[in-house]
């Protein structure tokens, strides 16, 4: 049986949402990774079940009780991402705080200072006005490089060239259909990103 690395990954959720159905079962609470599969898992489910997205959603933010999870699991866990085909096609799911808000005493709290910590020091940094032509939400992650985003997005993408958004690891912005919202940006780091944006050749001129 011949499987594409998607279908690896998603029998992978399913495995190790198994193992958090039996360990519940047994009258015992989750820990991160059983929990995360499980409500991974339930997405999956429901947008198979041919749920809307809203619903599916809903779903997620069902799947596991706060009470059901090791002690310390939502202060590790502050975010769920995960993409799930819908009739409509490929969608994002994303849930935060899936586990409820964390106990700031709880093994694997994060606890944060009170002294702002500045990202990028020194980096070239430019502001870009930035409009989504689609009927559809979208969202760009921190990383990703930004002159190569969903073409829906209009934008000027040789000034983009070399840059991502200027946002900690693992955040993201969202554009609702239509919306036009101005972004910072900042230059990658490092030769290998230069290098990369150097060697494309992205779309003359802006969107």
């Amino acid at each position: 049986m011949d499987l594409t690395p998607t279908e690896r990954d998603r029998l992978e959720v399913f495995l190790a949402a198994q193992l958090a159905r039996a360990t519940l079962a047994r009258g015992l609470r989750l820990n991160a990774p059983e929990a995360v599969a499980l409500v991974c898992d339930e997405l999956h489910m429901a947008a198979r079940e041919g749920r809307s997205y809203e619903e599916v959603v809903e779903v997620g933010r069902r799947a596991v009780a706060p009470g059901q999870v090791l002690d310390g699991v939502a202060g590790i866990v502050r975010e769920i991402r995960v993409e799930v085909l819908l009739e409509e096609g490929t969608r994002l799911v994303v849930l935060r705080e899936p586990f409820g808000p964390a106990d700031q005493d709880a093994p694997g709290a994060v606890r944060v200072g009170e002294e702002p910590v500045p990202l990028h020091p020194g980096r070239e940094r430019r502001r870009l006005r930035v409009t989504n032509r689609s009927a559809r939400p979208i969202r760009v992650s921190s990383h990703y490089p930004f002159w190569r985003a969903n073409p829906a997005l209009a934008f000027d993408r040789r000034a983009a060239r070399g840059f991502r958004l200027d946002l900690p690891a693992g955040d993201s912005l969202r554009w609702g259909p239509g919306e036009t919202r101005e972004v910072d940006l900042v230059a990658y780091g490092g030769a290998g990103g230069r290098e990369a944006a150097a060697t494309e050749n992205p779309a003359e001129g802006g969107d």
